[in-house]
């Protein structure tokens, strides 16, 4: 699959495809819907014999904004970061992806132009397949019916695709960050047809896990951890969760993560405060040696919430709660 910053990329004369079939939209979470959405545009695009095409956008357009008017608030939770999103649609069997940078000159760029510069001149569009809400252009002013009309007289095609559900609930990236905010993680595999996971490299923290229970049963080496930077301020899901490891050998290793700010640490330290997924191994890989996990592709399934974040008084308690948490996870996968 291949990703284009932009659709007037230095590079895009001779790699990108002069034509394609497209639809376009912020994909968070590529979920059920996303999948027969995108499933659909392949097929659309193979009978036309040009390349499937999603445009997305970073930031998310309401990030855009919420900065704009510095209300914060106005934010959505993030599902995905953008890594997770391009693994997902390639996945889908995505021919390209163009991810557009969400600025004041997009902001403000009208729907008419929209349709001859980024669909005619820039994608050279020959099928266009959008959701039942989509709305485009400043205010939201486009819609269905204007592209609609706009493609009879341009020469693309035009589909609109309906809300699809699952068990009488409209699949959205709504209803995903919805049941990740209430730790239902059952109910957000059913909306994604997959557990939900976070991926990149592992990086270097404060190690200060190692140290941690290094007396507990269970915890002989401390309690070393894998940590993932999620690059959204604002996640979708937050707290302490069972997880599985992928990448680390050649079977998937269960363990237990904490996937937030950390309350309990000082806000200033080696990571400055930023959303981290730090995951412990319940049972770490011996050839992997002290430091065999760093600079590693690794993918976690968060698949059952134990509990929020906690606030800790001390390194004691700190200690005390993430022997307890990694019982619970014991149980958990010895129960499945």
């Amino acid at each position: 699959m291949k990703v284009f910053r932009g659709f007037k990329h230095p590079q895009s004369a001779h790699q990108f495809a002069p034509h394609c079939a497209l639809t376009i939209g912020n994909f968070d979470g590529v979920h059920r819907g996303h999948q027969a959405m995108l499933a659909l545009l392949k097929s659309e695009a193979a009978h036309r014999g040009v390349p499937s095409c999603v445009m997305t956008f970073e930031p998310h357009p309401r990030d855009f904004f919420a900065k704009l008017h510095q209300k914060p608030d106005l934010a959505p939770a993030r599902i995905a970061t953008l890594r997770d999103k391009l693994i997902e649609l390639e996945r889908c069997g995505i021919d390209q992806v163009v991810v557009l940078p969400f600025d004041a000159r997009l902001a403000s760029q009208s729907p008419e132009d929209f349709i001859q510069s980024v669909l005619i001149k820039g994608l050279g569009v020959k099928y266009l397949l959008v959701g039942d809400d989509f709305k485009f252009g400043a205010k939201r002013a486009g819609d269905y019916a204007m592209l609609d009309a706009a493609g009879q007289t341009l020469g693309f095609d035009v589909a609109r695709m309906n809300s699809y559900e699952v068990h009488g609930l409209r699949v959205s990236s709504s209803a995903v960050r919805d049941a990740l905010g209430r730790g239902d993680m059952e109910g957000v595999t059913r909306l994604l047809g997959r557990p939900y996971s976070i991926s990149g490299h592992v990086v270097h923290g404060r190690k200060l896990g190692r140290g941690l229970g290094a007396t507990s049963a269970g915890a002989e080496d401390g309690f070393r951890t894998l940590n993932l930077r999620f690059s959204h301020w604002k996640p979708a899901a937050s707290g302490i969760f069972n997880v599985v490891v992928h990448g680390l050998t050649s079977q998937p290793l269960p363990g237990v993560a904490n996937l937030g700010i950390r309350p309990s640490l000082d806000d200033n330290d080696v990571n400055g405060g930023q959303v981290l997924l730090e995951t412990h191994c319940l049972d770490w890989p011996t050839g992997l040696g002290t430091e065999g996990g760093y600079g590693k592709i690794i993918q976690v399934d968060l698949l059952h919430k134990l509990h929020d974040e906690l606030k800790y008084d001390s390194l004691e308690a700190l200690t005390a709660g993430i022997a307890k948490d990694c019982v619970d996870a014991r149980a958990f996968f010895d129960a499945r």
